[in-house]
């Protein structure tokens, strides 16, 4: 299982393993956004047998890295007010360790994202829409 907290330039991964009735073991890593980035945390996230990833819907930034693991892993996108970790300072680590977690208790409800039909279209009317302006 898997979290992770996205932003324009980079992505923290946090895969937490083992028994549910354990402390999990955590790995935690940081990616670029870029395509070569994105591929290396797919590959990442293969080479440590994760199955499952979840991540926060942060404006459009989450797009890109659905766009690379579709179709490689089960993705859960949640919705940013509801996953958010309250206590105590806010970090990148902290918050994909968090996601990971609810994650793993599967206590994420997941937002709907359309196919990728449908999501290619969206992105081709929204970009018609904003030319000229």
């Amino acid at each position: 299982m898997r979290g992770q907290t996205v932003h324009q330039e980079t992505v923290v991964a946090c895969v937490l393993s083992g028994s549910l009735d354990r402390k999990p073991k955590q790995k935690i890593r940081t990616f670029g956004t870029t395509t070569r980035g994105l591929l290396k945390l797919s590959d990442w996230l293969a080479e440590k047998q994760c199955t499952h990833v979840a991540m926060e819907s942060t404006g459009v930034y989450w797009k890109a890295v659905w766009n690379v693991l579709e179709g490689e892993f089960t993705l859960v996108l949640g919705y940013a007010k509801k996953i958010k970790y309250v206590p105590g300072r806010k970090t990148d680590v902290k918050d994909s360790t968090w996601i990971a977690g609810l994650l793993r208790c599967w206590l994420i409800e997941p937002s709907f994202v359309p196919p990728v039909d449908i999501r290619d279209l969206r992105d081709l009317t929204i970009d018609v829409s904003c030319k000229g302006k």
